[in-house]
């Protein structure tokens, strides 16, 4: 074996030249490793007694995609391009071994291979869309040649993993190796290459599938139809679409020239910043600086769910879906057996829509365990309350589980804003109290807000970190402060929406501004899908506020068919109503303001800056641990558009001192609701962004 460079060895057996890949941790396309592979063909071709070239990579993966650290400066050592012309331009056949997963720039270099081999267990997917780009080195070209054009707009277009034997089926991979024998198998498939003397296969020579969508546009025109919701405000998209439109329309050369437009493109765009920032803030959260990472964890093997309905109930699906056994416990049997009927129905709809077989369902609910009797729970690793918000409640059912539960437990609320130092002060305990806070429906949505207390243990941290991934979270901490990061935020902007309704807006337009903006509703839209009457108490209500006179009349959301706005009560679109119109009308005029018209820039910054305001705030009393944190809230949490990365990134993004000017103007003329943060002034003054902050 001779070392080519740090990271790339060449070796043979017999005929067969070997190029070896060892950069961890995913073998990502750095300088090193393209200047590996350049120089590792070019030995492999110069050397006589070598007849074919395998392509094989050690540690958990192929290629798993370009080295992202490099995006936006100079390149360094051989480019990707020279590496894929030295292999698809090799005399001899080059052959691509994957394993793990075969991304993005990965995939590219693997098309670049006369042929490919992949274990059963190997994936392979053009993911960039998901950092707001489209793959760069000829895969929107390639890509449709060798899958067609219908397969090849879904995978740039979704950034979809494909499992080796669907990539088999569609001819992406040309055999499948035995598992955990992929050098065995490359090498085997290589010899019996040569000894068949078969062609030198380029991708970009064949035009077959292309032909079959030359003359029908409607194939672009329906996809663009079929998923512009899921489309709607993202660059990059678009972007992959035109590309493989080249790939049928122009020669192969062309169409590379139009990709590296577009790449260019959608790689200088603020979307895609925003995206490829979203992408490391993610995974930046999972690192909690005073907790190290040999922190002892507790095992989890056992949890127990206080509540059963549709919160309860969603909590105790994300740990079934794990294989981890729940006991969910409930006040009256008949609360409990609607809890798990409701369980039951979301299990049957999954496996009507082919996401696992019908006899799965059993086997799931079979690791429920339904009881009315707390003390069921003392043998469980981990209990999550999930009862109504009320302080009385929680602290009485946590001083009753402080009896119950065995030492080491975890002991859990799912409060979304309740004080967690007030509750854990009932337990001997307070160290092995946390918060765990889901999203509602909690077995759909991905955040979970970690509310870690006073006294809670680094143990129980660190275990509830990791326990998240396991159930498929994504995972912040956070500190204890009313609505703790994501309702807190949340609560800035309801208050400002609620008040330019009394000013003169319409729900509908407050509404439309934020989703032009990238949300998937507005908080009135929101409100009515959530149902107006939750925490509304009728037997005290007396016509105080909109929302009070709109209850009072039976408006209550999209359940009674008219709330903020009017529903159709086939297909529930929601229109705007002149019911509502006109009582927000006469509760303006009684209250004795004189209603305007709100531009919707003003909408829209009177929404935002206070948003990105209370999240100085929250940085400012640290309890969210960095800048990104909060974002990564907002994305996941709260439908923020991931092409705008983030209350706080949006910030840097438009600019603090011009957040700080327009908080002090609405200050000037609204009132201390708008006073700037002292973070925010800091910033501005020292001419900072949040990204400064560590």
């Amino acid at each position: 074996m001779t070392a080519i460079n740090p990271v790339t060895d060449f070796s043979k057996d017999g005929e067969i030249g070997i190029i070896t890949l060892n950069s961890p941790p995913v073998n990502a396309l750095s300088a090193k490793v393209r200047d590996g592979l350049f120089e590792g063909f070019k030995a492999a071709i110069a050397d006589p007694a070598v007849k074919a070239i395998v392509l094989i990579c050690d540690g958990r993966t192929f290629i798993a995609g370009a080295d992202i650290s490099e995006f936006g400066g100079a390149m360094g050592g051989a480019s990707l391009f020279d590496v894929q012309n030295m292999m698809e331009e090799s005399p001899k056949p080059v052959i691509a071994a994957i394993h793990g997963t075969a991304l993005g720039g990965g995939l590219e270099v693997a098309l670049c291979a006369h042929y490919r081999i992949a274990v059963p267990s190997a994936r392979c997917g053009l993911p960039e869309v998901n950092l707001g780009l489209l793959p760069g080195a000829g895969g929107t070209q390639r890509l449709p040649r060798i899958a067609g054009v219908e397969k090849a707009l879904e995978m740039v277009t979704s950034g979809q993993h494909v499992p080796a034997k669907e990539c088999l089926a569609m001819g992406l991979v040309d055999e499948l190796a035995e598992e955990g024998k992929l050098k065995d198998g490359a090498i085997a498939f290589a010899r019996k290459i040569v000894a068949e003397n078969r062609p030198l296969v380029k991708v970009r020579d064949n035009n077959k599938k292309l032909e079959e969508a030359k003359g029908h546009p409607e194939i672009f025109a329906n996809f663009r139809k079929a998923n512009a919701r899921k489309f709607r405000g993202f660059k990059a998209p678009e972007a992959n679409i035109q590309c493989i439109e080249a790939a049928v329309s122009l020669p192969f050369e062309e169409g590379l020239k139009v990709e590296r437009k577009l790449f260019g493109e959608v790689m200088m765009s603020p979307h895609s910043a925003a995206q490829r920032y979203y992408f490391f803030a993610e995974r930046q959260a999972n690192k909690i600086p005073d907790v190290p990472d040999d922190t002892p964890l507790i095992p989890i093997k056992k949890v127990g769910i206080i509540g059963a309905g549709t919160m309860g109930g969603g909590i105790a699906m994300n740990f079934v879906n794990a294989g981890i056994p729940v006991t969910i416990v409930e006040v009256k049997q008949d609360a409990l057996d609607r809890g798990l009927k409701v369980v039951r129905g979301n299990y049957e709809r999954s496996a009507k829509n082919g996401r696992f077989p019908m006899s799965e369902v059993d086997k799931r609910m079979a690791m429920f365990n339904g009881s009315l009797d707390m003390s069921s729970l003392a043998d469980c690793d981990l209990v999550i309350e999930a009862v109504f918000e009320r302080m009385d409640i929680k602290k009485d059912i946590f001083t009753r589980l402080d009896a119950i539960c065995k030492p080491g437990a975890i002991l859990a609320t799912n409060t979304s804003g309740l004080n967690i130092d007030e509750i854990a002060s009932v337990t001997k305990r307070p160290e092995a109290v946390i918060g765990l806070h889901f999203f509602s429906p909690a077995n759909v949505m991905k955040l979970l807000e970690i509310v870690r207390a006073d006294h809670t243990s680094k143990s129980v941290i660190a275990t509830s970190m990791k326990l998240a991934k396991t159930i498929g979270k994504i995972a912040v901490l956070v500190g204890v402060c009313p609505g703790f990061v994501g309702n807190r935020i949340l609560g800035a902007r309801g208050r400002e929406a609620q008040k330019m309704v009394l000013e003169g807006a319409m729900p509908w337009d407050v509404d439309r501004v934020l989703y032009d903006f990238g949300f998937p509703m507005g908080p009135f839209a929101m409100s009515d899908l959530a149902g107006l009457d939750i925490g509304w108490v009728k037997e005290k209500s007396h016509g105080e506020t909109i929302r009070d006179v709109l209850c009072e009349a039976d408006r209550r959301g999209q359940k009674t068919g008219a709330g903020y706005y009017d529903y159709d009560p086939e297909t529930r679109a929601a229109k705007p109503s002149p019911v509502t119109e006109k009582i927000i009308k006469d509760f303006v005029s009684k209250s004795g303001k004189n209603p305007r018209t709100i531009p919707d820039d003003e909408i829209l910054e009177r929404c935002i800056y206070p948003m990105i305001n209370e999240g100085a705030k929250i940085l400012e009393e640290k309890k969210a641990i960095r800048p990104s944190d909060i974002d990564v809230v907002w994305v996941n949490g709260y439908g923020w558009p991931v092409y705008r990365g983030g209350p706080m990134h949006y910030g840097d993004f438009i600019g603090l001192d011009k957040v700080l000017a327009k908080m002090k103007e609405f200050q000037a003329t609204m009132g201390d609701a708008f006073k700037p943060a002292a973070l925010l002034e800091k910033l501005v003054a020292e001419g900072k962004k949040f990204s400064d902050l560590r």
